[in-house]
Formats: C-alpha cells, sequence, structure tokens
C-alpha cells in the first residue's frame, strides 16, 4: 500500500498531525486518548476496509519510543545501526516463546525481552539472522513488526 494512502485513511479516521517515516508503514498521529485496543481496531477495520487485507498494526505512545531509546541494553555494543534492530510486538512475546528465543540465537546475536518489544543485537546483520528464519512465524505464531536502530531514532522526532 502506498504510505499517501495510509496517511489518507489515518486523517479519514480524524487523526491528526499525520507524518509517515520512509515506505515502511510508519506512522505518528496525534488523536484524543483512547484505550490501544479499540484504537488498533480502528485502524485495522479501516486499513482491511480500504486495501482488502487485514493487517497487524501496532501503535506505541511518543514517551514509549523515548522510553525504549533511553533503556537500550546494547548500547555502546554496535558499530552501524544496522547491527541494532527492536521488534514491536503486539502482544507480550510467551515465556516459552522467549525461552526458545534464547536458546535458538545464533552465534554473536543477542535479544533482551521487555514488555512489547525485543531489542535485537545482530552483529552480522539481520540478513542470515534469525529473524529471517521465520522464528516468529512458528507456532505460536507472534504478530509483530521490526525497524532499525536509525528508524526507530527517527520515530521519536516524528
Amino acid at each position: 500500500m502506498k504510505m499517501d494512502d495510509l496517511k489518507a485513511v489515518f486523517a479519514e479516521l480524524g487523526f491528526e498531525n499525520v507524518k509517515s517515516y520512509i515506505n515502511s508503514g510508519n506512522l505518528a498521529f496525534d488523536t484524543k486518548k483512547t484505550s490501544e485496543s479499540k484504537l488498533i481496531k480502528k485502524i485495522e477495520d479501516a486499513v482491511e476496509s480500504r486495501f482488502g487485507r487485514r493487517v497487524h498494526i501496532m501503535v506505541r505512545d511518543q514517551k514509549d519510543i523515548e522510553h525504549l531509546l533511553k533503556n537500550n541494553p546494547f548500547d555502546g555494543q554496535y558499530e552501524s545501526h544496522k547491527h541494532m534492530h527492536v521488534l514491536f510486538l503486539k502482544e507480550p512475546l510467551p515465556a516459552e516463546k522467549e525461552k526458545l528465543l534464547q536458546a535458538s540465537a545464533l552465534p554473536g546475536e543477542k535479544y533482551e525481552v521487555r514488555g512489547r518489544e525485543i531489542y535485537n543485537l545482530l552483529p552480522n546483520g539481520v540478513a542470515g539472522s534469525l529473524l529471517t528464519k521465520g522464528f516468529f512465524e512458528k507456532k505460536p505464531v507472534v504478530a509483530y513488526t521490526g525497524r532499525n536502530w536509525r528508524t526507530v531514532e527517527k520515530l521519536a522526532t516524528l
């Protein structure tokens, strides 16, 4: 879906100050205080209605992004933003999946689960990492979206 079309959906929903960052579905917007679950359902329903497919939507407050940046457990341990990623989960990671994640990490990879985010230190890059091997698509399936550190930093400024 085109970002301009997605932004239009958000504007039609009554969100204000809708801004996008690159063509990856990153949108920032202002809205009246409402429960996250209602907000997500509203957006998912509108996206499905407009584009004909259901997609998982992850929503975070601006303060959550700022907190995430300040509390990076791998700060100073990577040379490039390409080595640092964050997975934004729709729901907390099940305990058995977290144990499996830690046990399945490839040499050099580090994962830190914090609430509904997973910090990923991938010194060999994302290509060939556990993230590209379908780990989160296997049972139990986990709805997520991943962003590299540069994108997360940019999201804090939108």
